[in-house]
């Protein structure tokens, strides 16, 4: 690695799933305030709202959203504020 072109908190993070609880070590820079016990060691934990462990799209698990009927709705609701 070279010398001198990362910063001095390059360190190991648990980087924390929050919708499904998985948890994973990488090296960042992320800011933490909190820490957690992982794999018998502790680290700086940093919070996700979502990971590839919970993302529809890298689970194959999608969900079906009726887009449709919720511009409808605003729409409608918007039109009466307009007037």
């Amino acid at each position: 690695m070279k010398k001198g072109i990362h910063p001095e908190n390059f360190r190991p993070v648990v980087f924390k799933d929050m919708s499904n609880g998985d948890m994973f070590l990488s090296r960042s820079t992320a800011k933490t305030t909190e820490t957690v016990e992982f794999e018998g060691e502790t680290y700086p934990l940093y919070k996700l709202e979502i990971s590839n462990t919970s993302h529809p799209f890298y689970t194959g698990k999608s969900k079906l959203v009726d887009t449709a009927g919720r511009v409808d709705k605003f729409m409608s609701r918007y039109a009466r504020t307009k007037k």
